[in-house]
């Protein structure tokens, strides 16, 4: 019985899901469905804390302010609605695995103790600069 039920379980697991962590700001792209039309929407913040790993119950919540208001949204991991996640800053130095203290502060106190940086992924698209390669001399046009 055991067999049948890990086997399901893997099988609802998602292996695309990016590497992020806590203290890293990201983008949430989770699908909608409101009055049977299916849309996309965005949701951007600050990383505060994950919850059971890489259980098939993980969840991560997201805390971003909106007109003032701090809101907080908590996403299971493993949701097939989240289509897709995108890590726009990494935080440098992270020293505790739940960012509650986030809820008093300002952005500008958070940014500073975090030390947020522009998260640069790679991407295989573009073709690897050969350094040997030397470039191509350009004719000079004579009149």
């Amino acid at each position: 019985m055991s067999d049948i039920l890990t086997k399901f379980l893997s099988s609802q697991k998602r292996t695309d899901l990016s590497h992020f962590k806590v203290g890293d700001v990201i983008k949430v792209y989770q699908e909608i469905e409101e009055n049977g039309k299916k849309r996309i929407q965005p949701f951007e913040g600050l990383v505060i804390a994950k919850r059971h790993g890489n259980e098939l119950g993980a969840t991560f919540i997201v805390r971003k302010k909106i007109a003032g208001i701090g809101v907080e949204k908590t996403f299971p991991a493993h949701s097939p609605t989240i289509k897709k996640i995108e890590i726009t800053k990494r935080a440098k130095k992270v020293t505790s695995a739940k960012l509650y203290w986030t809820r008093n502060k300002t952005d500008r106190e958070i940014q500073k103790r975090l030390r947020l940086e522009q998260f640069k992924q790679k991407t295989s698209d573009k073709p690897a600069k050969n350094k040997e390669e030397k470039p191509a001399k350009k004719l000079a046009k004579k009149k």
